[in-house]
């Protein structure tokens, strides 16, 4: 019988994983009819694609297929639709920007934020706590999502009276990571960037007139390193790189701390390890990483034709790299549908590899294990009340609602 991939049953969004499975064993590297592209759910042919910018752009408007054209159609509709980041773009303009924003981004700058975001974590769960009805409160709403949120707008200089409007910036557009969204949906995202746009273009003259010390004012003064010209972000550059920031650093962030307690509750051995601390936290953000990533897929396009793992990938064919699935990968990972978090394989997937790696993954990996630590010494007996409401799209796995005990 031959493989089929259905990513639009309400199964797949309640437990991918089984679906990467029986795909992986009967077909690794899987061209779907229905979404036009080819679907790698192994380890090692994800990695190929990942470490092989050469072979495998991350320009969308590469893309020949039917469904990748009306995407493009789509995506061109949006202000700032075709100004490249250092996600859409390829060498050598993806090494002049990432050059640029890393100079913004330096390790100094994150490990500077420990404190604040712990203190921010402590003060979350404190009011969570105070609030709670009935002996429970929901995690995403109360920790997992202002956490982050209030994280990226004080790097960037936001004052906390706007967070509320980024909450709902931010939704908007990660929804257009979905496979297919509505008409309604698109709208709203559009709006949204339009609207962001119009909030940094004023943040950034701002700036400019009167730099902070803020993100934002480092973004306005970062220069070229490599050119030696001096060069600056455009105008057009500088917007897109804010709303990367925001939706990235948010959206992903919000769903590891909620997918990581989802799966800690479940497996109470696990949380124990954790808490009598022969475990270092940031070893177990890893296998939870690994376990549930929040980032399920990224799409590339083959430049050339290519052989992958027995199959010929055409120029122009969308492929789609399913992080997840690669991460429960029992070819790389020993029993992968086990949480483990004394695991030493740690090679995980969820922030990518090679030129594109994620530039905020120190943030992340901090927010991470500071938010973790914080969970743990308030909710040592951790438990969940009722079932999990399951959000997220098709690239971003996620929860909508997670009632936690207070006890």
């Amino acid at each position: 019988m031959a493989a089929v991939f259905n990513p639009f049953i309400p199964s797949y969004q309640a437990n991918p994983y089984r679906a990467y499975a029986n795909l992986r064993a009967a077909e690794p590297v899987h061209y779907s009819a229905t979404l036009q592209a080819w679907v790698l759910t192994g380890y090692a042919p994800c990695e190929r694609v990942l470490r092989d910018p050469a072979a495998f752009a991350s320009n969308p408007y590469l893309a020949t297929s039917e469904v990748a054209r009306a995407l493009q159609v789509q995506r061109r509709s949006f202000p700032l639709g075709e100004v490249p980041t250092v996600l859409t773009s390829d060498p050598p303009a993806h090494i002049r920007l990432r050059s640029l924003v890393t100079r913004a981004f330096t390790p100094r700058i994150v490990e500077e934020r420990r404190a604040r975001i712990a203190e921010i974590a402590d003060a979350l769960l404190g009011a969570a706590l105070d609030g709670a009805e009935g002996g429970a409160f929901d995690l995403v709403s109360g920790f997992a999502q202002p956490l982050p949120v209030i994280v990226i707008a004080e790097l960037l200089g936001v004052p906390p009276e706007d967070r509320a409007l980024f909450r709902g910036w931010s939704a908007a557009l990660a929804g257009q990571t979905n496979l297919f969204t509505t008409p309604a949906a698109t709208e709203a995202a559009r709006q949204a960037s339009r609207e962001l746009i119009a909030y940094f273009d004023r943040a950034l003259a701002e700036r400019r007139r009167a730099p902070r010390e803020d993100l934002l004012t480092a973004l306005v003064q970062a220069e070229d390193a490599h050119s030696g010209t001096g060069s600056h972000l455009s105008h057009e550059e500088l917007l897109a790189f804010c709303i990367l920031l925001l939706v990235a650093g948010h959206e992903t962030t919000t769903h590891l701390l909620a997918n990581g307690t989802l799966a800690l509750a479940l497996h109470p051995a696990q949380l124990a390890r954790l808490l009598d601390g022969a475990t270092p936290i940031a070893q177990g953000v890893e296998e939870l990483l690994r376990f549930d990533s929040p980032v399920q897929a990224v799409a590339r396009v083959a430049v050339r034709d290519v052989e992958l793992d027995g199959r010929t990938l055409h120029a122009g064919d969308t492929v789609l790299v399913m992080v997840g699935a690669a991460n429960r990968d029992p070819a790389r990972f020993a029993d992968p549908d086990a949480l483990d978090v004394t695991r030493a394989d740690l090679h995980h997937l969820s922030f990518g590899l090679g030129p594109h790696f994620c530039l905020g993954a120190p943030l992340a990996r901090l927010e991470a294990a500071v938010g973790f630590a914080a969970l743990l010494r308030r909710l040592p007996a951790l438990g969940i009340e009722g079932e999990p409401v399951r959000g997220g799209t098709f690239a971003l796995r996620g929860l909508q609602e997670l009632r936690v005990h207070t006890g």
